[in-house]
């Protein structure tokens, strides 16, 4: 079983149009990995944004963790590569962390 990630260069500052494009355009390679019976743990990687796109970013987590459990599901919120590495290294020790919008301080 693997961690694999998905990554989303790009979003829209406000709010409404950001959850707009990530259903639109990314929604379904997400569910295509979690159809992957290899893939034990998704993460998918957003672009930091502002505190007003957190409650978008939370309910995707976790909706997507409640629909594909036993499968684990979070999103990092970054502008840093650095703390990407950092997060997935906990991630891959933190077997029951699901469902979590986790955000990077740069």
């Amino acid at each position: 079983m693997t961690q694999r990630l998905l990554i989303v260069e790009t979003l829209a500052a406000s709010s409404l149009e950001a959850s707009a494009t990530f259903i639109k355009e990314h929604l379904n390679a997400v569910r295509e990995a979690l159809a992957d019976d290899e893939v034990s743990e998704l993460v998918i990687i957003l672009p930091g944004a502002s505190p007003e796109q957190d409650d978008w970013r939370k309910a995707i987590a976790l909706d997507l963790a409640r629909e594909y459990a036993p499968k684990r599901i979070n999103i990092i919120s970054t502008n840093d590569t650095d703390a990407v590495g950092k997060t997935l290294a906990y991630l891959r020790d933190a077997k029951g962390v699901t469902g979590q919008y986790l955000q990077t301080h740069e």
